[in-house]
């Protein structure tokens, strides 16, 4: 929706004050709702931002047609992960993310080689997490297909140069 910092919640009225529990003010949405949302100083830069998407998305479609794209974009990357004889995905089919894509190099000898290319095609962001490796596209709703293209075209070159390399080490 937003940069980090804003959060949205949507709760029932009757939800509230139900648990046993003492808990802090801040983490009390009643307390927030009797405050008119003002409890704290709000992240204005983000909620602005956040109304500027909102409002894009409106003027565009709405979710209906963000959610397209964002199908098409993650459909273009799996279907690169699961054919490139050097990449695998690192989350069952039925569970995968259109937002966050995870995938392998089948070869570690050849990730340098990769961050390479990435590199030059002026690729950033991709190096998956620090403790689990590997790489992560994100594909948030600002990210046009043609990015998702670009990636997806360093995939299949990498594969051209490199697969007949690896098949011979494996």
């Amino acid at each position: 929706m937003g940069p980090a910092g804003a959060t949205m919640v949507v709760v029932k009225e009757s939800a509230l004050g139900k648990t046993e529990r003492n808990m802090l003010s801040m983490l009390d949405y009643s307390v927030h709702i009797k405050g008119d949302s003002m409890y704290n100083t709000p992240p204005v830069f983000p909620i602005y931002v956040s109304m500027l998407t909102m409002k894009w998305l409106k003027d565009n479609g709405g979710v209906s047609w963000i959610e397209k794209i964002n199908d098409q974009k993650a459909k273009l990357l799996y279907a690169e992960i699961d054919r490139n004889s050097l990449f695998s995905g690192t989350t069952a089919i039925e569970d995968r993310s259109n937002m966050n894509v995870t995938f392998l190099i089948k070869s570690d000898e050849l990730g340098i080689e990769f961050d390479k290319m990435v590199k030059e095609a002026n690729i950033s962001g991709i190096k998956g997490h620090r403790d689990v490796g590997g790489y992560r596209a994100s594909l948030y709703n600002a990210l046009p297909i043609e990015s998702v293209q670009v990636l997806v075209d360093v995939m299949k070159t990498f594969e051209s140069k490199f697969a007949t390399a690896a098949l011979k080490n494996n």
